[in-house]
């Protein structure tokens, strides 16, 4: 499999070395067919008859059942929506806190924005509790253990983090959050896809939102939120809609799971992109994946670290990270250094650890040996 990753770049309609995968990863030729296909069938039957409607039942049953094979989960526990935002505001507006309620956090700033300013907002009523983190962006379970008490009403946190490339132990947490029979959520964007075959569900956390864009090589405007079907009725839905809820004695009465967090109709095309992107890396074994593309972050470790001056972020164990690197070089500007590599066709992305600016590679299947020895020999350029 590991040998058969070396033509995989040619299932990738790119003309550029791409390393922004944490940010959006491209498709997959075959998911572009899948959802140019999608609309001349649907268009072709009639986009509101009897047989379109079958055809996208068939193609809710058959998404929601590559996701939940992905993360381990029961087919009704997946709601598709649109982003890791939309799931992580169907927490964060509809859990009941009370004023006297805490909630806890990780990291302030260093927390990336959708995982951050949805429960910042809520500090206007009740208490955000922030977890002390280290330079890595990661904390001891002692001082989580600190901060709980009987007001703590939710947890959240990140299981990947998009800037250090840290890899929580969300395992250990999640048992001490069920011990204390506190719920948790986690923003799984930056592993689901790239950890390799992982149970997310034995992380016991209660809610979990990622995209289709990231590590999935699925398309914009696609989002899954998971919600356990025990901590169902811990939420009230934010919209509503005929495809939500029923009217019963003039009162509206929520449809169960999935449909009662999914009012509106739903981005149909990009799922059957996701679809086909979810298919594609299971195919290729998820296991593999990940073992490929943290080889190409250590071979971009090991080459930058001849660089003069280079600083490295993030855990040195790679058991504990993605394939996120994120690195400065002296005092280079960031912004001016992807700007200088974008001009010769090499895309990484500037990010912040602390509010410090830093870079950032993020390899995926199709990139390769040797566009990251290239990436790197222009950097020793600057």
């Amino acid at each position: 499999y590991i040998m058969s990753f070396k033509t995989i770049s040619k299932e990738f309609q790119i003309d550029k070395i791409y390393l922004n995968n944490a940010s959006v990863s491209p498709m997959p030729k075959v998911s572009i067919e899948a959802m140019r296909q999608f609309l001349i069938d649907y268009s072709s039957m009639g986009p509101d008859s009897r047989e379109s409607e079958i055809f996208i039942e068939q193609l809710w049953e058959k998404t929601r059942d590559a996701v939940s094979k992905l993360v381990k989960c029961h087919s009704d526990e997946i709601v598709i929506n649109q982003s890791v935002t939309d799931g992580v505001n169907t927490v964060s507006n509809g859990i009941k806190f009370d004023e006297s309620s805490n909630i806890i956090i990780r990291g302030k700033e260093h927390e990336h924005h959708a995982n951050y300013f949805p429960w910042l907002k809520l500090g206007r009523n009740i208490e955000i509790r922030n977890l002390e983190i280290d330079e890595n962006g990661g904390f001891a379970n002692s001082e989580l253990n600190k901060l709980i008490d009987d007001k703590t009403r939710l947890v959240a946190l990140s299981h990947g983090l998009y800037n250090s490339g840290l890899i929580l132990p969300v395992k250990e947490i999640g048992e001490i959050l069920q011990k204390e029979n506190i719920p948790y959520f986690l923003d799984t964007a930056q592993t689901v896809g790239c950890i390799g075959d992982y149970d997310f569900t034995s992380t016991q956390c209660d809610f979990m939102s990622f995209n289709g864009s990231k590590w999935l090589c699925g398309p914009m405007g696609t989002g899954i939120f998971y919600c356990k079907r025990s901590s169902v009725d811990l939420l009230e839905p934010i919209n509503v809609g005929g495809e939500s809820a029923t009217l019963e004695n003039e009162k509206i009465s929520y449809k169960k799971m999935p449909d009662r967090f999914q009012a509106g109709f739903r981005n149909y095309v990009g799922l059957a992109g996701m679809e086909s992107s979810i298919t594609f890396l299971q195919n290729l074994g998820l296991n593999n994946i990940r073992e490929y593309i943290i080889k190409l972050s250590n071979l971009f470790i090991d080459e930058i670290s001849k660089i003069p001056d280079v600083r490295i972020f993030g855990p040195e164990d790679e058991s504990q990270r993605t394939s996120i690197v994120s690195f400065e070089i002296g005092k280079n500007d960031s912004e001016k250094v992807v700007s200088l590599l974008a001009e010769k066709g090499i895309i990484i992305a500037k990010r912040e650890i602390f509010e410090k600016p830093i870079l950032r590679v993020s390899p995926h299947i199709f990139n390769t040996e040797k566009e990251i020895l290239q990436v790197a020999e222009e950097l020793r350029k600057l």
